[in-house]
């Protein structure tokens, strides 16, 4: 092992735990994260002389190794310039490469297989100044030093990992009250579709549901009884979610919470959220009593969104992140938002949570947010209800301060934006359900039979069976790592913009707020 990695978590004069060798470091990773990483990239910063731990950074590691290079200076870059902007520009880096042997693989083929990539990771680090101390290799319970020549300390089979929970790493994380919540992969099976798409009638509700449901959400007039419609449901989910016994163990309790959770209420519910209020609103529900059912009904619609409706998912994935976020738990929150930037990278709602999340930002100042505008939503409730119980005289003098006030805001409007007539309305935009990709969602590159060769200049064509309304879908560009229609990008790519450079607009309800207040076009 280096001489450089016998590091201990600060510099100040508060307890910490020295880690002295290659495996008490492997042995540390999923305190750092919180969970034990699959087929994953991690690099640590290392600050200090005595090397306290700092900012981590994660990537999925890509299946071309042609994209290695690309890849480990994308995530050196983030994790140095991260670092700088928070505690400094980090004195070393710690790399992990971490990945499971295949059938008939070796931990030791591992290593040899992922020795490019560390190297990758070596010259990026070196380019910006920041020496790569230590970069390990884990796969098969064994850890494996890409820095140490010496086959006494490091030899040539691996070293065993100690069991789970015996290092002194694991035992100063149990007094500090910290816990592993398990692998990365067990994490993503609540958030993701069964491997065989989960029972047949999901998707046959999800059929009806947007048959039933599109027509009106993309009419004015419509929307806000669809709203209304689909915020009942899911609150009258969450009361009966909430009444259900507590199961044990985490898979009995999404496999119970499915079985509470009717198809047509939960394709009812998922269609309702790709409306951007709508969404909004069951965002309020984040704390107190009703936070947990919350976050269990996000977790199960989520589960439903099978098929060629993978990209309706980023509306659950991304409430449940938040409301995680909420709760205090940032690890579910970070690999919840990441799904959802991979159902659909372009989602801002995901992208604005999942940086704020990283950033570290206090959830309490978005809470804050949420709870004005129920309070003001409320208001107004109470007053049009006030309003429509008055006298007609006392209704003719509020439609005429009403109207005053109004062509006043519209004088202001047009004197401010120098412009003298009201835009042509346009309509609702929401996504249509796309081709479908149940191979790419559990990172497998290669197109499925179902849904047949890639093809660079269309999209997939659309299951038979699913009735689709010919209403007009946004465009949608290619995803990081494919070309459009393709395969989406390996997890952990990473949240981006379009091709056209713009985040697409998702839906939006146009004269339901003052006109200054509407967020630019393009933007949802």
């Amino acid at each position: 092992m280096s001489d450089h990695t016998n590091t201990t978590p600060t510099d100040s004069g508060e307890p910490g735990v020295t880690v002295r060798t290659h495996t008490e470091l492997a042995d540390a990773l999923p305190y750092l994260l919180g969970f034990q990483p699959d087929e994953n990239l991690v690099l640590v910063a290392v600050h200090g002389s005595r090397g306290r731990f700092g900012g981590r950074v994660r990537v999925g590691i890509p299946a071309d190794p042609a994209d290695w290079p690309v890849v480990a200076d994308a995530v050196t870059d983030a994790l140095v310039t991260g670092s700088a902007r928070r505690l400094g520009t980090p004195d070393a880096i710690v790399a992990f490469l971490c990945r499971e042997p295949g059938p008939g693989e070796t931990g030791t083929a591992v290593m040899e297989y992922l020795r490019p990539l560390a190297q990758h990771v070596r010259l990026a680090a070196g380019a910006r100044d920041v020496p790569v101390v230590e970069a390990l290799c884990l796969s098969g319970h064994r850890c494996w030093s890409y820095c140490c020549p010496d086959p006494v300390c490091c030899p040539p089979e691996g070293t065993a990992q100690k069991p789970p929970g015996t290092s002194a790493v694991a035992a100063a994380a149990a007094y500090a009250g910290m816990t592993v919540r398990g692998s990365l992969r067990a994490m993503e099976r609540r958030l993701l579709p069964p491997d065989d798409g989960g029972d047949q009638r999901w998707a046959a509700a999800l059929d009806t549901a947007c048959a039933r449901l599109l027509p009106r959400l993309v009419e004015e007039e419509e929307a806000p009884a669809v709203a209304e419609e689909t915020l009942t449901t899911a609150g009258a989910l969450i009361a009966r979610l909430l009444r259900l016994p507590r199961a044990p163990e985490s898979e009995a309790a999404d496999a119970r919470d499915d079985r509470a959770i009717g198809a047509d209420e939960a394709a009812a519910v998922i269609v309702g959220l790709q409306d951007r209020e709508t969404r909004d609103r069951a965002a309020e529900w984040m704390e107190g009593p009703l936070a947990s059912p919350a976050l269990r009904l996000w977790r199960a619609l989520a589960r439903r969104c099978t098929g060629a409706y993978d990209e309706y998912a980023a509306a659950p994935l991304a409430l449940a992140g938040w409301v995680a976020w909420s709760a205090g738990d940032r690890t579910e929150a970070r690999v919840a938002l990441a799904l959802a930037l991979r159902a659909d990278p372009d989602y801002t709602f995901a992208v604005l949570l999942h940086h704020a999340c990283d950033e570290g930002l206090a959830a309490e100042s978005i809470r804050r947010v949420l709870r004005r505008a129920g309070k003001d939503r409320r208001r107004a409730a109470v007053a049009a209800a006030r309003a429509e119980s008055a006298g007609p005289a006392e209704t003719a003098e509020a439609a005429a301060s009403a109207e005053k006030a109004g062509a006043a805001m519209r004088t202001v409007r047009a004197e401010n934006s120098e412009e003298r007539s009201t835009p042509e309305p346009r309509r609702r935009t929401i996504p249509l359900p796309s081709a479908p990709r149940w191979s790419a969602r559990r990172g497998d590159t290669t197109p499925s039979p179902a849904s047949g060769p890639v093809n660079p200049d269309a999209r997939t064509a659309r299951p038979s069976s699913a009735a689709r309304p010919p209403f007009p879908a946004r465009p949608r560009g290619g995803r990081p790592g494919g070309a459009p229609g393709g395969p989406r990008a390996p997890y952990g790519s990473g949240p981006g913009r379009g091709p056209s450079g713009k985040l697409p607009l998702r839906s939006s309800r146009r004269d339901r707020r003052p006109q200054g207040s509407r967020p630019p076009r393009g933007q949802g």
